[in-house]
């Protein structure tokens, strides 16, 4: 149980270091508040820990690429939108459907806009081009 309470902790304090990306001492401390204070869900999956480990790749190969997006998206304006479905990997546990809409979301160019329960995400994305 303490292993799972502290990878829970983990991937709470990496995604809200992610997202206000601050490291004082003040921000640590509510970091790990907000940690502690949200609810914990057991789902009564066992997630492979190698799958997590993928996952929180993914998190931090993401954060050059929302860059290189950003400024792409600066330089050559992106006028083109999308509605596509992406496919979601089957018996995802809530927790890494969290992160793979976080990651999908994080970049500018793409957005979740609802999640299927039969098995996909529908997601809006800008690209190069004219309108559509």
């Amino acid at each position: 149980m303490g292993g799972k309470l502290a990878r829970q902790l983990i991937l709470r304090l990496t995604i809200w270091f992610l997202l206000t990306a601050n490291l004082s001492l003040a921000n640590i401390v509510i970091g790990v508040t907000v940690a502690l204070l949200l609810p914990r869900g057991d789902t009564g999956r066992n997630d492979r820990l190698s799958e997590w480990l993928r996952v929180l790749f993914k998190v931090f190969a993401s954060i050059p690429q929302a860059y290189a997006e950003a400024f792409e998206m600066i330089l050559r304006p992106h006028k083109r939108e999308e509605i596509v479905l992406q496919h979601v990997q089957p018996r995802r546990s809530p927790h890494l459907l969290f992160l793979d809409i976080f990651l999908i979301t994080f970049t500018p160019k793409t957005i979740v806009l609802k999640y299927h329960e039969a098995g996909w995400f529908e997601v809006h994305r800008v690209t190069r081009g004219g309108p559509s």
